[in-house]
């Protein structure tokens, strides 16, 4: 009796069959993940949502303390604005989620072999806390920079500055202004002084080393700048009031 072989036809076809199902399946994955940012900042716009960062997702799910009080703009020292503007990003209200001019000069910087420097914005800050991770690379700014032009379309410029000031992070485990406040200083976001304010915006580009309530003679140097600036700030923080 002769025994049976197999078809190489057939076992081709049921392989290519299935590398073609895992692809789609996996390239089905990758947009939802794309485009999941998308559906969310359209969520977010909604009035009454508190959105979290990825950090305090993270946190929450492993099991670690969260410190973190929504607060409302009415609820935050006007001097927070003049602060992180001016600290931040000096073109917050004129720009459309990314600063042309400062991107294009980092870019001219790193052709050049600079070393490289920030040109992150608010809005751009904002989406990478929402939906991205904090390591810096080339990858991160591909996604960072269309989700931050989305979101500046889509939220006005008080509701960006509002979830950026309730998300970002001010030490291990605290997010927020109104946490930030009352862990640093024992006082309400409201109640914050010119150079509490200073303090706690210039603490955020390293908020694990830099304490706004003990701060070095470099930090205190640099929070002085930023009160200065904060001074006369008031074309710059025209869309907040």
């Amino acid at each position: 009796m002769a025994r049976k072989t197999s078809n190489p036809g057939k076992t081709t076809l049921r392989q290519r069959l299935f590398a073609s199902r895992w692809f789609r399946t996996a390239l089905a994955l990758v947009l939802i993940l794309l485009f999941l940012p998308v559906a969310f900042t359209l969520v977010y716009a909604l009035p009454g949502t508190t959105p979290v960062s990825t950090l305090m997702a993270g946190r929450a799910l492993t099991g670690k303390p969260v410190d973190r009080q929504w607060v409302g703009l009415e609820d935050v020292s006007p001097f927070v604005f003049q602060s992180v503007i001016m600290s931040e990003d000096g073109q917050f209200c004129s720009h459309y989620g990314i600063d042309l001019a400062e991107l294009n000069a980092v870019i001219g910087d790193a052709l050049e072999g600079e070393k490289p420097r920030g040109a992150s914005t608010i809005p751009m800050q904002t989406v990478k806390n929402l939906f991205l991770w904090p390591q810096r690379s080339f990858i991160r700014k591909v996604f960072e920079i269309p989700y931050a032009v989305f979101a500046d379309l889509v939220w006005s410029k008080k509701r960006l500055f509002e979830i950026y000031i309730n998300i970002a992070e001010f030490d291990e485990g605290v997010f927020g202004i109104e946490a930030a406040s009352r862990h640093y200083f024992n006082r309400p976001a409201a109640k914050l002084t010119r150079r509490q304010a200073a303090l706690l915006t210039v603490s955020l580009p390293n908020p694990k080393e830099r304490n706004p309530a003990k701060p070095t003679k470099s930090l205190s140097r640099l929070a002085g700048v930023i009160e200065k600036r904060g001074q006369r700030s008031g074309a710059y923080v025209k869309c907040l009031e």
